[in-house]
Formats: C-alpha cells, structure tokens, sequence
C-alpha cells in the first residue's frame, strides 16, 4: 500500500512517497489482546493484556491466596491447566474470546506453557501461536 503526502514549501510543491507495511499497524488492531505466561520454579503466572492501551484485562497466578489454599503444587502441570481455566473464565468476564501468543526467546513451546495454553482454548478462548 502505497500513501502520498504533501508539503507545501513557499513556491514549491514537495511529494514524498513512502509504504506502509501492513503488518505493522494492523495487527495490533485485529488482534489486540496478547497472552503473557510466566513460568518459576515456585510459581505460575499468566495475564491477557490489551495490546493498544496496555492495560491486564484478566490476571491470575498460582501465588494468589485462593489458589494457593486448592493446589497441592504451585508449579506443576495440573497448577497450569488451573491457570488456564481460571483465566478463560475471567477472560470471558471481560468479553475477551481471541488472543495472541508468542513465547519468549528463551521459551519452548512444551509442557507447562502449552498446558496453559491448551487449557486456554479447551475452556473457549482462541488463542493464535506465533512460532519465530
């Protein structure tokens, strides 16, 4: 896509021509809402967040008082399936049914992340994973 615009010198008239890449400003638009999961020897946090405001729409991690009472382990794989559905269940809360995510560098795409995120879209969100 290609835009123009104008400038207006006294006496001459300036075009500059220059692209816009597709990408970079759209998606932030379709998808607005990402999936952050992080993952510690003791704990296991995720959060849905709001790409264009930066603003958490649903939070939840195994350090959380009510959490902590119910799970024999806070960072094991049924510790991760519980995020999962505890954030499905706050996403909808907030209208959020579509999201987006891409693990870190340091990060594999197996076991407890994919547990979270496959937990994730077994309770209903869609969630979209973009492997680099």
């Amino acid at each position: 896509m290609m835009a123009i615009s104008f400038k207006r010198h006294p006496g001459k008239l300036k075009v500059r021509m220059f692209r816009k890449e597709n990408d970079i400003y759209t998606v932030a638009y379709m998808e607005p809402f990402t999936l952050d999961v992080f993952i510690s020897k003791r704990f296991v946090s995720a959060s849905l967040t709001h790409r264009v405001t930066c603003k958490q729409v649903a939070v939840t991690g195994t350090n959380s008082k009510d959490i902590k009472a119910v799970l024999r382990s806070r960072s094991d794989i049924p510790a991760c399936l519980a995020i999962g559905w505890i954030l499905a269940e706050r996403a909808r809360e907030a209208d959020v049914y579509t999201a987006s995510y891409t693990p870190r560098e340091r990060d594999k795409f197996e076991g407890k992340i994919r547990a979270v995120v496959q937990s994730l879209i077994d309770n209903g969100i869609d969630i979209k994973v973009y492997l680099d």
